[in-house]
C-alpha cells in the first residue's frame, strides 16, 4: 500500500486540490539572495500611489482576489486581449476593476532594482497588502515565489467569479472549489468594508425584485429607499459607498451593516442565511471586530496560495500586460 502513496497524492493535486499543491513551493524569503529590496520597493511605490489616489486601495485588493479565482494567483488577470483570445480583464465581471496602471509602475519600479527576477503575480500580492494596510487594515506577511501564467480566457473569469448575486450555498460551493472554508468565505467578505460599486451590481433588489414593484425583503427597507435615491434604473454609471460612512477606513463596520440588513449585495446579505457565517457576523459585529483583523490576514495569506505557478512552471514577465 505505500507504493500507491504518491500517485495518490498526484492524482489529488490532478482532480481539484491543485490550489495547494504547489503552495509549499512559496516563501517569505524567495527573493533574499535575488532581489532583497522587493518588499521596500513595493511598499514605497505603492505609498505613492495611495498618497496620490487613496481610492484605488479596494479596487487593488480587488483585483488579488479576482486574479486568485481564475486560474490560481498568476497574475492572469493582468494580460491584455489578443485578436483571437479575450482575456480575463475584458470579461463582465472584471470591465469595472481599476488599478492596471498601478501594478505596472510598481512592476517598472521593481524591475530597475532586479530587472526580470520577480513575477507579476507576487507584485500583485504585495500591492494588495501595503494598499490595505494604508487604509488601516491588517500586515499579514506575503509569502513570494510565483510565476506568471501565460493563459488568460475571459470565460473562465465569467464562470469562476462569484458574482454579486449569489446565495449562500453557491458562495460557498465558490469558495471550497477553490480550497476556501466557509470561514474564509465570511472573513473575506469584510473586504467589502472598503470601496465602492456600481449601482448595477445592486440595483435588481432595489426596483421589481420579485416583480410587484418591491424591493429585496432581504434588505432593510430604510437603507433601500435611500439607495432608491442614488441609483435610477438601469443606473451603470453612479457610484455608491460599500460601507457608508466608513469606505476609505479597512475596519469591522461592514458587519455592523450586514448584521443590520444593510449588506449592499445579494452576496452580503447571504452571510446571515448560514449558521457559521451568521455566527461569525454577529460576532463581529457585537464584539467592535475582536478577531476580524487577524482572521483576514490569515484567510489573505490562504487565498494567495491557491494554485500558484512555481518553479519552472510559467515565466516571469517582462511587462505585466504581454505574455514574453
Amino acid at each position: 500500500m505505500a507504493s500507491t502513496g504518491p500517485l495518490v497524492v498526484f492524482f489529488i493535486c490532478v482532480i481539484g486540490i491543485f490550489t495547494i499543491c504547489n503552495a509549499q513551493d512559496l516563501t517569505l524569503d524567495h527573493y533574499k539572495k535575488t532581489c532583497p529590496s522587493v518588499e521596500a520597493v513595493v511598499k514605497e511605490e505603492t505609498a505613492r500611489i495611495m498618497a496620490a489616489a487613496p481610492t484605488l486601495a479596494a479596487p487593488l485588493l480587488r483585483m488579488h482576489f479576482h486574479d486568485c479565482f481564475v486560474r490560481g494567483c498568476d497574475g492572469s488577470v493582468l494580460l491584455n486581449s489578443t485578436r483571437n483570445n479575450p482575456a480575463e480583464k475584458d470579461s463582465i465581471p472584471n470591465q469595472s476593476l481599476r488599478g492596471y496602471g498601478s501594478i505596472d509602475r510598481v512592476k517598472s519600479a521593481v524591475e530597475k532594482k532586479c530587472p526580470g527576477i520577480v513575477s507579476c503575480a507576487d507584485i500583485v500580492a504585495l500591492v494588495a497588502r501595503d494598499a490595505t494596510l494604508r487604509l488601516k487594515g491588517p500586515f499579514w506577511p506575503v509569502p513570494l515565489g510565483r510565476r506568471d501564467g501565460n493563459v488568460s480566457n475571459s470565460t473562465e473569469a465569467l464562470f469562476n467569479l462569484p458574482p454579486p448575486f449569489f446565495n449562500i450555498t453557491q458562495l460557498i460551493a465558490s469558495f471550497q472549489s477553490l480550497g476556501l472554508t466557509t470561514k474564509d468565505l465570511v472573513v473575506l467578505s469584510g473586504s467589502h468594508t472598503i470601496g465602492t460599486s456600481h449601482c448595477s451590481s445592486f440595483s435588481s433588489r432595489l426596483y421589481n425584485f420579485t416583480g410587484r414593484g418591491d424591493s429585496d425583503p432581504a434588505l432593510d427597507s430604510n437603507y433601500a429607499t435611500r439607495l432608491r435615491g442614488k441609483c435610477i434604473p438601469n443606473d451603470q454609471t453612479t457610484l455608491v459607498e460599500m460601507d457608508p460612512g466608513s469606505f476609505k477606513t479597512f475596519d469591522e463596520t461592514y458587519y455592523t451593516l450586514v448584521a443590520k440588513r444593510r449588506g449592499l449585495f445579494t452576496s452580503d446579505s447571504a452571510l446571515l442565511e448560514n449558521p457559521e457565517t451568521r455566527a461569525y457576523v454577529l460576532k463581529q459585529a457585537t464584539t467592535k471586530g475582536s478577531t476580524f483583523l487577524q482572521d483576514f490576514a490569515d484567510s489573505m495569506v490562504k487565498m494567495g496560495k491557491i494554485g500558484v505557478l512555481t518553479g519552472n512552471q510559467g515565466e516571469i514577465r517582462k511587462t505585466c500586460a504581454l505574455v514574453n
